[in-house]
């Protein structure tokens, strides 16, 4: 819930952050990291299409932030993708101060600027990234 209201605050209408139900549907993969009896993050998958996955709703627990939980999410949603056999991986984020470590994150791991895809329109509150999967090495 704290990741939802923070993201309301400072993206209001443009926040597409899954809720409870938007993670259990059936196209959607969600996975939860923990240290001991502590969320310590989670990050989910949404199916597009056959060939094509979107990174939904990454976030660290305040007090795991800088632990490379984060990191460790999404090199096993990277491979997840992989394993399916998708060709493409994209993800929408927010342009606000807050978004940069995330945005650092996704960069270090090859994902690079891209137009609005599937449902998305572009704002100045948005920024769209994609990782292409078919290339050797990605």
């Amino acid at each position: 819930m704290h990741h939802l209201r923070e993201l309301q605050e400072v993206m209001a209408e443009h926040t597409f952050a899954l809720d409870a139900s938007g993670l259990s549907a059936p196209s959607v993969t969600f996975w939860t990291a923990w240290n001991n009896d502590a969320l310590a993050g989670f990050g989910a998958m949404k199916e597009l299409d056959p060939e094509h996955g979107e990174v939904k709703s990454m976030r660290a627990a305040p007090a795991a932030r800088g632990t490379g939980v984060g990191r460790a999410i999404l090199l096993h949603i990277i491979a997840e993708a992989r394993k399916r056999g998708y060709r493409g991986l994209s993800l929408e984020t927010g342009t606000a101060m807050l978004h940069a470590p995330a945005i650092a994150l996704y960069r270090s791991a090859g994902f690079v600027s891209c137009d609005a895809f599937a449902d998305y329109r572009p704002s100045p509150h948005n920024q769209f990234f994609r990782l292409d999967l078919s290339a050797t090495g990605a």
